[in-house]
């Protein structure tokens, strides 16, 4: 695939919209982690306490990507987009003007998992307007919408202390991109034409069906799950292990959750150009040996680096999981962005949960850096067994590529029906 050629595809005003509904909804998402350090001060949280706060909103996102699934692929992209940006406001309403207790928060924290739903209309919203050669690259590319985390882990400290450590101002502040979000989307994204027709709760129920569709879950769990888990404990981490100040921990925070945003397309990028099964290959082992030396918890300088280079893994793997998902599943995307996309968010919820709970139970963070490790391991294998299971099956070609054939018949159960040549054709 030439860059040439992608930039003469699609629709790019939509491709646009998509992104910045990410960006914007990621920021919200993920707003209780750079936050976290302020409210444990006010509500006196330990370790366990701290890692349930900031993993709830990943929770709730986790669930509600279901919903926003399937109204993506009965109502479509772009209206789900603009019914998720409206309630998003709901609870940072309330965190503005209300907030005063850890229950609060915790209801709170769970209402904002709209905004991590937005995963779940945001990657259809791009991803129908391109063939199968390009889903890599424009799945990326609206998916780079997760550098809203950087956004939050710079901006939120800075907004709380400048107002006296008054935390709940920044869920003000924090209304205004969501309803400029709001008018770009309305004005400029666009549906497909080539928008598959509604399908029957019994359809998606087949879907999950699949081992596949488990398969998928478990591999986007440890990449999505590892950013999105990591991008909102940081700042709990880097103060509380380092004794760094807030904005300290904001700003290494920023820097290492960087790395992985924009990294994102080019994980998609490269994994149209030599394979998804390849880059998650490389990949995995990567962050697995990675998380095992961040577990010996290095000088913060080191640490530092490693969480960088760990998060920019991340970010590619969750590029490289996505170019594989449109291949197997192509007239399900919108479900399955947000069954997959739900798994990727509970594994987001298990890791500051378990980082939080093992630090309180055994006095150190390692452990959970060690458990995530050999989830990393475990899916190293599991690609070694699945990669020739798929290219027999026809879906997939050598490494993980596309197949350039997509008119071989296929059976709703083996696998699913190729991009019809009229979406290519819009596309």
């Amino acid at each position: 695939m030439h860059l040439k050629d992608f930039t003469k595809s699609g629709h790019a005003p939509t491709l646009f919209s998509a992104f910045l509904y990410f960006d914007t909804s990621f920021m919200v998402w993920v707003l209780l982690g750079p936050l976290a350090v302020f409210m444990a001060e006010d509500f006196h949280l330990n370790p366990a306490q701290k890692g349930l706060l900031v993993a709830l909103p990943v929770l709730g996102g986790a669930v509600l990507r279901l919903v926003l699934g399937t109204l993506t692929d009965r109502i479509g992209a772009k209206k789900t987009a603009l019914c998720g940006l409206t309630i998003t406001l709901v609870p940072l309403l309330w965190g503005w003007l209300g907030g005063r207790t850890l229950t609060e928060m915790h209801y709170i924290g769970l209402l904002l998992g709209i905004a991590g739903a937005s995963f779940a209309a945001a990657l259809p919203m791009a991803s129908r307007w391109y063939p199968p050669e390009q889903q890599g690259l424009a799945m990326g590319i609206a998916g780079a919408g997760n550098s809203g985390t950087v956004l939050a882990a710079l901006m939120a400290p800075r907004i709380a202390k400048h107002y006296g450590g008054n935390w709940h101002v920044v869920f003000a502040f924090a209304m205004l991109p969501i309803l400029v979000t709001w008018l770009v989307v309305a004005l400029l994204a666009k549906d497909s034409p080539e928008r598959p027709a509604p399908k029957q709760m019994s359809d998606y129920l087949a879907v999950l069906k699949q081992p596949d569709t488990l398969w998928f879950c478990l591999f986007y769990s440890i990449t999505f799950g590892g950013f999105v888990g990591l991008a909102s404990f940081l700042p709990t981490f880097f103060k509380d292990q380092y004794q760094l100040d807030k904005i300290q921990a904001g700003n290494l925070s920023a820097l290492c959750v960087f790395s992985g945003s924009f990294l994102r397309p080019i994980g998609g990028y490269l994994a149209d150009k030599f394979g998804g099964v390849r880059m998650l290959l490389v990949l995995y082992t990567g962050i697995a040996l990675l998380a095992l030396a961040i577990a010996q918890l290095p000088a913060v300088g080191l640490a530092t680096v490693l969480l960088f280079i760990i998060m920019a893994m991340l970010g590619t793997g969750n590029g490289s999981v996505f170019q594989l998902v449109p291949q197997r599943y192509p007239r399900q995307i919108g479900v399955m962005t947000g069954i997959v996309g739900a798994a990727g968010g509970f594994g987001g919820f298990l890791l500051p949960s378990l980082l939080g709970y093992l630090k309180g139970s055994m006095g150190t963070f390692g452990a959970g850096f060690i458990v995530f490790a050999l989830g990393a391991l475990c899916c190293v294998g599991l690609m070694l067994i699945l990669h020739p299971q798929w290219q027999r099956a026809g879906w997939l070609g050598a490494g993980g590529k596309a197949v350039q054939a997509p008119d071989a018949a296929s059976s709703e159960g083996n696998r699913s029906m190729p991009m019809p040549s009229g979406a290519q054709e819009a596309a």
